[in-house]
This record gives structure tokens, C-alpha cells and sequence, in this order.
């Protein structure tokens, strides 16, 4: 088996307090996922919610076949329940988007020193006084892009660093193949059916304890099931599907 590194990119959508609590059950979906298929998690940059849920955070996994497998998550996530803080049992619906990004192979991703300015702050959320007390956190900006990447859970500014780096070059990668796909022809972009594509791709139907995959327009009823980590029937249907392969 190949073994490769993907950063996997969650963040809350439309839908307030929800949303997020939706992006923080989409976390502990992907890291079931994971553990199960033997892969290493580290996370890289998070922003948590008051309410216990989660703005955005960046996480990287390696392991065999992680992006043959992963790839199918990119897009929009649609989730339709009744909140917790919902005295009058209506039915909400929020969304969080997650992003895919294969981790760039050495040379494909080249940054000039010159094009970057780092920046150190202190760690904010989760990880203790320590964290609080010393600036290892570190913001790097791509100048010619403007594109920032953040990482701030490891102890060591070097160690920081240099997951920011990775997440930068992953970043710089992913606008290269959107701007190398932008030119090519609208029948070869058929062809392709890029799997990045930022629309509605799933949505957790709650009150009816169904999954549906709109790409494939396939459901399952097990639901809870499915979020505690069970992605495997989901992925299989999806990577038997020629259609949306990337």
C-alpha cells in the first residue's frame, strides 16, 4: 500500500452555534476513520467554539491510502436536526465545508524565503497555561498571494514552524491545480469531474437516520453508526462510481 499525507480542513458554515457543534461531529467522524484504518492524526491549527463545538481546524493524516480514501470528503456537508436549544422541535439546518488537501511530495511546491513573512503569537484554546505563556504559535503569510497558514499545537515554535510551512505548501498546491483546471477546455473538465469541487455533497438527515450522498445519490440509514467512524460502506460506493473520481 501507497502511504501518503493529507491535511483535512473543517470549518463551521452557515448556521451559527450549530454549525459548529455539526463541524465538531465531523472531526470525531474522520478521527474514528482514521484510527480505524491505522492512521496517524496531528493537529495542526483549531478554533474552538464557547458552546463546545468548533470553527475551523486543520488536521493531517498519513497512512496507506489516506488520499485514495479521503478524497471523496471534499465539499459541502448538509446536516438537518432538531438543536439541543431548540425548545419548539424544529427542525434546523446548518452546514460545514471540509477541504482536502494532499500534503505537496519534496520540490513540487517551491517557496522563496523572500515571499514569506513569519509571524509568532501566542498559542490561544485548548493546551494549558503552558501554552498560554510563550509565543510558539506561528502565522506564516505567503506575500504574493496572501494566502496565511497558522499552526499552533505543538510546544516548540520550530515544530510550528514547520507544520505551518507544510500547511502553506499544501495551500499553494491546491490554488495551482484550480488555476491549471480553470484552463483547461469545459469537455475535458467534464472529463475529469474534479473531486474539489466546493458544492453540497452530503447531507445527515437526523429525524429520518439517513445519510444521502447526492454525487451518487445513495443512502444509508445508519447514522449514528456512520458518525462514530463507520465511513467504509460510504467510501467504497463512492470510489466504485467513475463519475466523480478525480
Amino acid at each position: 500500500m501507497n502511504k501518503e499525507s493529507v491535511i483535512i480542513e473543517i470549518r463551521a458554515g452557515t448556521g451559527g452555534k450549530e454549525a459548529s457543534l455539526f463541524a465538531r461531529d465531523l472531526l470525531r467522524m474522520y478521527t474514528k476513520y482514521a484510527k480505524s484504518q491505522g492512521w496517524r492524526q496531528k493537529i495542526l491549527h483549531s478554533r474552538p467554539e464557547e458552546s463546545g463545538g468548533i470553527k475551523e481546524i486543520v488536521f493531517e493524516l498519513t497512512g496507506p491510502d489516506v488520499l485514495t480514501k479521503m478524497q471523496y470528503e471534499a465539499g459541502v456537508h448538509r446536516v438537518q436536526r432538531v438543536p439541543s436549544t431548540e425548545k419548539r422541535g424544529r427542525i434546523h439546518t446548518s452546514t460545514a465545508t471540509v477541504a482536502v488537501l494532499p500534503k505537496p511530495k519534496a520540490k513540487q511546491i517551491k517557496i522563496n524565503p523572500q515571499d514569506i513573512r513569519i509571524e509568532t503569537f501566542r498559542s490561544s484554546g485548548p493546551g494549558g497555561q503552558y501554552m498560554q505563556k510563550t509565543e510558539s504559535a506561528v502565522r506564516i503569510t505567503h506575500l504574493p498571494t496572501g494566502i496565511v497558514a497558522t499552526c499552533q499545537t505543538a510546544r516548540s515554535q520550530v515544530q510550528n514552524k514547520e507544520s505551518a510551512l507544510e500547511l502553506l505548501q499544501a495551500r499553494l498546491l491546491e490554488k495551482k491545480e484550480k488555476e491549471e483546471l480553470a484552463k483547461m477546455t469545459e469537455e475535458r473538465k467534464g472529463q475529469i469531474k474534479w473531486a474539489k469541487r466546493a458544492e453540497k455533497i452530503r447531507t445527515y438527515n437526523f429525524p429520518q437516520n439517513r445519510i444521502t450522498d447526492h454525487r451518487i445519490k445513495k443512502s444509508w440509514h445508519n447514522l449514528e453508526d456512520i458518525l462514530d467512524g463507520n465511513l467504509a460502506p460510504l467510501i467504497r460506493a463512492l470510489s466504485k462510481n467513475k463519475e466523480i473520481k478525480a
